[in-house]
């Protein structure tokens, strides 16, 4: 069964870099794919990432429910319970040749 708004929802490993990340469909009209990381980041980690194009996901879950993506706009709860995580973004390469 599938929830409104949310799909597609898939824990797995970020294939360059091996990050645990998730991958999932969000939206209703218009959805966006997302892959995030599954780091919980601090309210000051979340200023420290946040970019014109790089958006903080609250990720939500439950006992009986799978974890979901929803994005934390502007009518999203200060004191919200669920940790907050980003886009996944693998680290930078590390050199393999010395010249």
């Amino acid at each position: 069964m599938s929830r409104p708004g949310s799909t597609g929802a898939a824990d797995s490993r970020c294939p360059r870099c091996r990050a645990p990340i998730l991958r999932q469909l969000v939206g209703r009209v218009a959805a966006l794919t997302v892959t995030a990381d599954l780091t919980p980041l601090s309210p000051v980690q979340q200023v420290e990432v946040r970019e014109p194009n790089r958006l903080i996901w609250c990720l939500r879950s439950g006992d009986h429910t799978a974890r979901r993506l929803t994005w934390t706009g502007r009518d999203h709860p200060e004191q919200c319970p669920y940790p907050h995580v980003t886009e996944h973004r693998c680290p930078p390469a590390e050199p393999t040749t010395l010249f």
